[in-house]
């Protein structure tokens, strides 16, 4: 058995509203074991037999689309991969405040042309770097709030679905999916 986070884009944000008990009875029915929520904002941690990430995302997307009518996009990483991406972060050592630093989960590895091609919007101050499929931001002189570098910009810039979630709630789930 593995340790698995969910990771819905955009939920309880505008009008994607979802209930955590709902999401928590979704990924159960599902067959999936252990299930949790963290916090209010689409993280669910579950076990489950190893399998495709992308396999357990769209069983979760296509379940919400069909039970509740809600189209989201939904991205899966194992408690390894979270591990990783934690202790991959450039920025975790430098920012006390672990809400300046975030991490962008991204639903595949973008193209190389394509993260070449990323730059930080004119009169921002921010630093970013693409590792795989996540991107670490960091927001040395303010939050994620304010910024134009959203989760939805790289989705346009570099082609693939994105989410994002602080480096607190990183360790978080990191930690929720430990084995």
């Amino acid at each position: 058995m593995a340790r698995y986070a969910a990771l819905l884009r955009a939920v309880n944000v505008g009008v994607n509203k979802l209930a955590m008990a709902d999401l928590r009875r979704v990924v159960t029915d599902l067959g999936h074991t252990d299930v949790k929520t963290y916090l209010q904002s689409g993280n669910v941690i579950f076990t489950s037999p190893p399998a495709r990430a992308e396999t357990l995302a769209e069983g979760i997307a296509n379940r919400l689309a069909d039970e509740l009518g809600l189209r989201v996009p939904v991205l899966v990483r194992d408690g390894d991969e979270l591990a990783a991406v934690a202790a991959a972060s450039p920025y975790a050592g430098r920012q006390d405040d672990h809400t300046r630093v975030l991490v962008v989960f991204l639903s595949a590895a973008p193209a190389a042309a394509r993260v070449r091609e990323l730059a930080v919007p004119p009169g921002e101050t921010m630093e970013y770097e693409v590792i795989g499929r996540e991107a670490h931001l960091h927001f040395p002189a303010g939050g994620y709030g304010r910024t134009k570098f959203t989760a939805a910009y790289l989705e346009k810039k570099l082609g693939v679905v994105a989410t994002a979630r602080n480096l607190r709630s990183v360790l978080a789930l990191r930690d929720l999916t430990a084995g």
